[in-house]
């Protein structure tokens, strides 16, 4: 038997906020057809921040008529400083909807992706200061009343997404239309002009998706333009937390070489991909199921100890990739408890590192104001014949706990009320401790 050992008595660090998501509840304030809503679990998972990515391509968002900057600017020919150039409604009905759970938006400022064979909304604004003036007058919108808007003081402010997806020569570009040399305009534009009109706000991006050698390439011409960067996100998706965790890593390190060393690194799209082509059916049934459940809490373990400031899943909206709720029912699928217990651990006053490390165990350990811990753990490997692995915890002290199990046969129900915190843990098995 193996042995987690914890010393609760030992200083630690706040939880940084690693259950955050792209998409949020599905959930309509102004209907009264409504006969499933994931609103109540939603806000059961004390989700912070929900990125509005993607949005735009969901009718319970508000479709093609929210999010993106051609939805809510629809005719670019329009005054950007006249109100009635704006179509608000369904944006604002959808980042009230998130509030009402708890969520903050994290608004990316662009484009929903394009597979389309024409595309439309990723072509390159004509004017980009232009475009940056409409940015202006969404952020009024939400935080100033502007155009019987609100003050909603919204804080995270992304300038588009994935502008590195497709090189420059390519015939099919999804997310940006227009050159390399060209986005890094748009940006500089857009990034001055939001830090002087809201000096106070976090802009930020580029959403990266994958290219690290165009993630240096923009962020050395960003110091050379001295361009504001409040956040630098960017996305990966994986089989395993180390890759996350190394990219992380090799990111912090170009932000500390081009004078970004204060910028935020958030982590915007992740999720278990173990192929795009011949492994994506595999992917999905993994993200559906217990495996993409175990990677989900296992990357948020090994987040907290890496340089990754924000996690945000990809995601919670209804899609394939949503490994949290069911597409048709809307009910809680395994990978739901990830989230769920996460949210336990805003309760602790301090996180409490492991003192060793156990192969393929991923954990977290906080402890509340009157000294009671709680700890979630995973057994997690993209290989999927490993044995079943017997572990204990050891606290240093004794008490009662409450155990509560996610494997094949429970999800997040109360298993046992013990003194004892031995487990024969099944690969892909997930439990939550609370001393009582």
């Amino acid at each position: 038997m193996e042995i987690l050992k914890f010393d609760l008595n030992s200083s630690g660090n706040k939880f940084k906020i690693l259950n955050a998501t792209n998409g949020g509840p599905w959930h309509r304030r102004h209907a009264n057809d409504q006969f499933r809503s994931n609103f109540t679990d939603y806000k059961s998972a004390r989700i912070p921040y929900s990125r509005n990515h993607d949005s735009a391509v969901c009718g319970i968002y508000g479709g093609p008529y929210s999010h993106d900057i051609t939805c809510i600017f629809p005719d670019f020919d329009a005054d950007p400083y006249d109100p009635a150039s704006y179509d608000f409604a369904c944006t604002d009905e959808s980042i009230l909807v998130c509030l009402d759970a708890g969520t903050e938006t994290f608004f990316r400022l662009g484009q929903t992706i394009e597979h389309q064979i024409k595309k439309h909304g990723t072509v390159p604004p004509e004017d980009f200061k232009k475009w940056a003036v409409i940015c202006e007058h969404i952020i009024r919108h939400y935080n100033e009343g502007w155009a019987d808007g609100y003050k909603l003081n919204m804080k995270y402010w992304e300038i588009w997404n994935e502008a590195d997806l497709d090189p420059d020569d390519s015939s099919n570009k999804r997310t940006w239309g227009g050159t390399k040399a060209e986005f890094f305009d748009l940006f500089e534009i857009t990034a001055k002009h939001l830090k002087k009109c809201f000096p106070d706000l976090k802009t930020g991006g580029p959403a990266l998706a994958h290219n690290e050698e165009w993630a240096e390439d923009f962020l050395r011409e960003m110091q050379k333009r001295n361009v504001p960067l409040d956040f630098f996100s960017w996305h990966i998706y994986c089989t395993e937390p180390v890759h996350m965790a190394q990219k992380a890593e090799r990111i912090k390190t170009l932000l500390n070489k081009y004078g970004y060393e204060n910028s935020e690194s958030i982590l915007n799209e992740w999720n278990y991909v173990k192929g795009w082509e011949e492994e994506f059916v595999y992917t999905l049934k993994a993200i559906h199921g217990i495996k993409g459940a175990s990677f989900t809490l296992a990357c948020m373990c090994t987040s907290q100890h890496s340089p990754i400031d924000m996690l945000m899943y990809y995601d919670t909206r209804p899609s394939v990739f949503n490994g949290v709720f069911d597409f048709y029912t809307y009910e809680k699928l395994k990978g739901y408890y990830a989230f769920y217990w996460y949210g336990f651990l805003y309760d602790c006053e301090k996180e409490i590192p492991s003192q060793n490390e156990v192969e393929n165990i991923y954990s977290l350990c906080g402890v509340d104001k009157n000294g009671k811990a709680t700890i979630i753990l995973t057994y997690y490997s993209d290989n999927d014949s490993l044995p079943n692995k017997e572990i204990s915890l050891d606290l240093g002290e004794k008490g009662s706990y409450e155990i509560y199990k996610v494997d094949n046969e429970h999800s997040g129900e109360l298993i046992a009320v013990t003194d004892n915190l031995s487990f024969e843990l099944e690969l892909y098995s997930m439990v939550l401790i609370k001393e009582k």
